[in-house]
């Protein structure tokens, strides 16, 4: 094709694919407002100061779900649990789950591969913030915690709030984070759109398809400084894949770059020793890995 034709074919998947994400994003966005509305942040302090290992990484881990979706919201929020003496191992599992299985992510990889391989990214993420929260517990890492101040807790909301206020709230909620996450929305749908009009797809296969056993590992470990945010992340993996991209190497950049992104790793330097941060980054590493060879065995069924 001339530079015309892949210029109007980059510009039409550019115009579907940021109206699809948009719609999304806003209907997912709300609900998430709405769940955190009638499930607000001390209410999940108190539930997760009362637990222990084993139940409470279970708990941690699915609160996590429910956080906002930025480094930036999930990190105090982690400094507040260890502050009020929630077990380590509980607040990595929450840690760990928070980016990889917030509402979001989760929507647009449903649009993106589907509901049956959403769910079973789900069961791994899951699986593994449980786990790896229960280990680091049980192994003593709370010693490589620094010792950080807490300020400015936020005041707990009233109980008192009526429907009208909450699904008001949500609506704000919702309004307020798409504004903030357009401009990274339409960058993702914008390197999307010149991968799926001018990248050919045999160059996309021999890097990252299938047969190279080498595409998982090195995707896993590309997407941690490619990782803006999922809004980003998601709609660039959705050309790759449709170009040719293995599946597995999807995965693994998605959760290489959600994991352990740049943002989220300076900031968990300011509360983590070395030996823990490097303990961090390698875990989500393997984890995006191994999720990855997961599904590339599956996908040859």
């Amino acid at each position: 094709m001339d530079a015309a034709s892949n210029l109007t074919t980059a510009g039409e998947f550019f115009v579907v694919i940021a109206g699809e994400l948009v719609l999304l994003f806003v209907g997912i966005t709300f609900l998430v407002g709405l769940l955190q509305a009638y499930i607000p942040e001390e209410r999940i302090r108190g539930v997760l100061a009362g637990r222990r290992q084993g139940v409470g990484n279970v708990i941690g881990a699915g609160f996590g779900a429910l956080t906002p979706f930025c480094s930036c919201s999930t990190i105090p929020i982690l400094l507040g649990l260890l502050d009020i003496g929630v077990p380590f191992g509980v607040c990595m599992s929450f840690l760990l789950a928070s980016p990889l299985l917030n509402p979001v992510i989760l929507a647009l990889l449903v649009a993106l591969v589907g509901v049956v391989p959403t769910a079973i990214y789900a069961a791994l993420t899951f699986t593994a913030a449980v786990g790896i929260g229960w280990l680091l517990g049980r192994f003593g890492y709370e010693r490589y915690v620094r010792d950080v101040m807490v300020e400015g807790r936020p005041e707990p909301c009233s109980c008192a709030a009526t429907h009208g206020t909450r699904i008001r709230g949500a609506f704000s909620f919702a309004v307020g984070l798409f504004r903030q996450v357009l401009p990274y929305l339409l960058l993702g749908a914008g390197i999307g759109a010149f991968i799926y009009g001018f990248v050919p797809e045999d160059l996309i296969v021999a890097v990252a398809g299938p047969d190279n056993p080498l595409a998982i590992p090195v995707a896993a470990v590309i997407g941690v400084p490619m990782y803006i945010r999922a809004e980003t992340l998601i709609p660039i993996s959705a050309v790759l894949l449709d170009k040719g991209m293995g599946i597995g190497a999807v995965m693994a950049l998605i959760i290489g770059g959600a994991g352990a992104s740049i943002p989220e790793v300076t900031l968990l330097a300011a509360i983590f020793e070395r030996r823990l941060l490097a303990a961090f980054v390698v875990i989500i590493l393997g984890v995006a890995i191994l999720a990855g060879v997961a599904f590339q065995a599956l996908a040859m069924f």
